[in-house]
């Protein structure tokens, strides 16, 4: 007895071993630097904690994200994925308590001939696992981790839930945009052909001059049908990331569309908290880390306590009626001897393992990071390129109006007056891209910083974590 009891009291004395210790984010994994040289900031505030309400203003738009988060299978998936987490979790805990078991039981016996005997027994079990080297202690942190990334999970489908529904309202707005625009140059050539065959007429041009323009508005005609079908596809995607059943999609205008012109992106640190898939895979590491310290209590005894207490007329080499108390307890410490070694190698899986999480999770914050600049720069990319692509279309447009005017009082030759119509359909199907590209980028950097979040889930989870601990 006094071994047992010296045994245990070595045990709770080894907190050093990391059977007790709680999970601490390495001290390497670093943040610094994570968006790159160039976009270095000390300001705390990002656009990322702005609420895709306000992000995102427009009112159809709005409707089609609340739409979305409500009808997405994924989201759904999600959901359950959480309520199967939280159930592991409960269990866990409720590992801690001891286990009841009632199992009546009875029986007649007769021996040679003699009078049937009666006996039955009607016990309540009872077995208590004591945590004296925190294997269950471990488990329980261990599904807490496991509970938390479900939830950081259906946090990542949310983001990208919203930023998806946000990128692909935003891609209809530009191929409306780019259908406008052929669709006016295609006019516009068709009514150049109109001109050109009266001035044939009058022996102002030639037949391939002609020629030559009414092939543009044919093909400029054909681009139209070719755009209508994208948009299709399009919408019919967009249904489906919906949960819905192909339909036509309302919406408004791309130049209509106003986002947040500041571009925040905070300190990189924040990604730890704000990001979805960086949170996850820091659970990941945590609950490496408690396997690992379970693998290492599985080194250790453990010990269990169990009694019985009941009601039987079973008094071994007699029978008495009626029945008597029964009472039983005992305690067993069970030691480790031929699978010690397979517990061994089963920690030092635990540790390798542990280690794939760490490099798993600095991985996660470099690709985070790489996002973050990524989406900066195209933003930052786009913005730059507006003031000179306007002055752009405004030299095309004039040179456009002065070959028109040129080819109806003058000798300018047909290869001017098309070259010019298809240099300012290009110049305005490319200034459309630089809007999309700025928008884009602006949702790729709120996707990228963790925007989108469910702050009424978070509290909620908090709230049952400090309720349960």
């Amino acid at each position: 007895m006094k071994r047992i009891i010296f045994i245990i009291a070595a045990a709770l004395t080894m907190t050093s071993c990391g059977i007790y210790k709680s999970y601490t984010r390495p001290d390497d994994i670093r943040t610094d630097q994570l968006y790159g040289v160039d976009y270095q900031s000390t300001d705390t505030v990002s656009i990322a904690d702005i609420h895709w309400q306000e992000m995102f203003t427009d009112p159809r738009l709005q409707t089609l994200i609340g739409r979305g988060l409500e009808n997405n299978t994924d989201m759904q998936s999600a959901y359950w994925r959480v309520e199967e987490a939280r159930a592991a979790l409960q269990s866990a805990r409720l590992a801690f308590l001891p286990s009841f078991n009632l199992a009546p039981n009875g029986g007649v016996s007769s021996f040679d001939g003699s009078k049937g005997a009666w006996t039955y027994t009607i016990p309540l079990a009872a077995s208590w696992q004591i945590d004296i080297f925190g294997g269950l202690r471990n488990a329980k942190r261990k599904a807490k981790a496991l509970y938390a990334q479900s939830q950081e999970y259906r946090q990542a489908v949310r983001t990208q839930l919203i930023s998806g529904i946000a990128t692909y309202y935003y891609t209809l707005l530009m191929l409306d945009s780019q259908f406008d625009a052929t669709k006016q140059t295609a006019e516009s050539l068709s009514e150049s052909a109109r001109i050109m065959r009266d001035m044939k007429q009058a022996g102002m041009t030639t037949e391939a001059g002609v020629a030559q323009i009414e092939a543009a508005a044919y093909s400029a005609h054909a681009s139209l049908q070719d755009l209508e079908h994208r948009i299709r596809e399009v919408e019919n995607a967009f249904c489906s990331l919906l949960g819905e059943v192909p339909h036509d999609i309302e919406r408004g205008t791309l130049d209509e569309q106003i986002l947040p012109q500041s571009l925040a992106a905070g300190v990189p640190l924040q990604l730890l908290s704000n990001r979805p898939d960086v949170k996850s895979a820091e659970l990941a590491l945590e609950q490496a880390f408690y396997t690992t310290a379970a693998a290492r209590s599985a080194l250790y005894p453990s010990l269990t306590l169990s009694g019985t207490l009941g009601w039987t007329n079973n008094a071994g080499a007699m029978i008495v009626n009626p029945g008597k108390l029964l009472l039983s307890a005992a305690g067993s410490l069970a030691m480790p001897l031929f699978n010690a070694r397979l517990n061994r190698n089963q920690l030092k899986i635990a540790k390798a393992r542990q280690e794939e999480a760490k490099l798993s999770f600095q991985q996660t914050l470099l690709n985070a990071g790489a996002e973050v600049n990524n989406a900066l720069s195209l933003c930052q990319t786009a913005r730059a390129k507006a003031e000179w692509r306007t002055k752009q279309i405004a030299a095309l447009e004039s040179a456009y109006e002065a070959t028109q005017l040129l080819m109806r009082h003058s000798s300018t030759t047909y290869l001017e007056v098309l070259t010019a119509q298809q240099n300012l359909l290009a110049g305005r199907i490319s200034q459309i891209s630089d809007r999309y590209e700025e928008i884009q980028g602006t949702i790729d950097l709120y996707q990228a910083l963790g925007g989108g979040r469910d702050t009424e889930v978070e509290a909620e989870t908090k709230t049952d974590s400090k309720k349960k601990r």
